[in-house]
């Protein structure tokens, strides 16, 4: 990688875009299916807003956004991209779903899709790679400078068990339950390269550090960082990486609304100096919200105080009331109000399905259907 590379695109102060990665489903038993090839043919012949692409196994493909300033425009637009992949599906005989893992797929089923990168994750990380068909939201938030990208990263990943508890939708794994509100995150720390970024201050510090694991031999890019969270020089922004994927895109969209107010709350605002402090608690943290969600307990490294992770959210939310007034998202933070205020989250709300259903596979066909808007909309 060039060192020019490593050089910083400004983009748009709080801009925003989403990636969502989607499961395939067949139509019989809702198992995974290994279309992600023939379903991309179908839609290359639609016309759609933003991009669709492949991702690591052919069980999955992944929607990214275009750039947005505004939530609604960006809900309208995930929609959109929606409704195109529920058509492409639909001609095939697929189901699409959203949701952080599969309920019971067996990861040892799973191909690679056939490009040379997912070629050569499989051959470095092994059976790791097929078990990677986990599937997340990540949201990238514009940034100036480099310099502001560091301070938002450290100063976002206090937040990031908000991003957890908020988004968990992976009770189940592999036809049982896993006891976490996100299970997936366990996929992802298994990797060497996960975790957080170092606690450098400067864009200069933070291309000095990447230099030396690269001088390493460790990492060639960005992209072998699988970080929470992390800075993309390229794109010019900070890309949350936390998130399971929600059920629906109107929650796909609130999420991307709570971390664009929460990046104007903290970059106009400089609220607190970054702290390595947060680094001391984030595993425990971290831990909490992936296995308790809003029931979690949180760690403030600012404070040294432990509270309920929904208190925390609850407090934040109310903080957030003038900054979410400037950018158009008070109604989007009011719905993620309700839900912290009622611990309603999808995780719970698949374990209420297989409670009511008593079968994974039904539990599957139901995500699917929350999914493509054909159930009766939970929002």
């Amino acid at each position: 990688m060039a060192a020019h590379e490593m050089d910083f695109k400004p983009s748009q102060d709080l801009s925003i875009g989403v990636e969502l990665e989607l499961q395939i489903l067949n139509s019989r038993d809702y198992n995974l299916a290994r279309d992600a090839a023939d379903l991309l043919k179908v839609l290359e012949k639609l016309e759609h807003p933003g991009e669709i692409k492949p991702e690591i196994t052919e069980s999955m493909i992944e929607l990214n956004s275009s750039i947005h300033t505004r939530h609604e425009a960006l809900l309208a637009e995930l929609k959109q991209i929606r409704d195109a992949v529920v058509e492409a599906a639909a001609r095939l005989n697929l189901n699409i779903a959203g949701g952080g893992s599969h309920p019971f797929h067996k990861w040892s089923e799973r191909r690679i899709y056939p490009t040379e990168r997912f070629g050569h994750l499989l051959e470095v990380y092994g059976y790791l790679a097929k078990q990677y068909t986990v599937f997340g939201q990540h949201i990238h938030i514009g940034c100036p400078n480099g310099d502001e990208a560091v301070y938002l990263t450290h100063m976002l990943s206090r937040y990031i068990p908000h991003f957890i508890a908020l988004s968990a939708s992976s009770p189940f794994q592999q036809g049982a339950d896993t006891g976490f509100q996100s299970s997936r995150l366990n996929t992802v720390s298994a990797f060497p390269l996960s975790g957080n970024m170092p606690f450098v201050t400067t864009w200069g510090e933070f291309v000095a550090y990447f230099e030396k694991m690269r001088g390493f031999g460790i990492v060639e890019s960005m992209k072998d960082f699988y970080w929470d969270i992390r800075p993309k020089p390229e794109y010019g922004t900070v890309e949350i990486r936390v998130l399971d994927t929600p059920l629906t895109v109107e929650h796909a969209a609130r999420l991307a609304a709570y971390a664009q107010t929460l990046a104007h709350y903290v970059l106009t605002r400089r609220p607190l100096p970054a702290s390595a402090d947060v680094y001391l608690v984030y595993k425990y943290n971290h831990f909490q919200a992936c296995r308790y969600g809003l029931a979690a307990t949180y760690i403030d490294a600012y404070t040294q105080r432990q509270l309920p992770l929904q208190r925390d959210i609850l407090d934040t939310l109310e903080l957030l009331h003038p900054h979410a007034a400037k950018l158009g998202t008070s109604e989007a933070l009011g719905e993620l109000r309700a839900d912290a205020d009622t611990r309603n989250s999808d995780a719970n709300w698949l374990r209420e399905m297989y409670r009511e259903l008593g079968s994974l596979n039904d539990v599957a066909r139901r995500q699917s259907e929350e999914w493509m808007g054909r159930a009766a909309a939970r929002g």
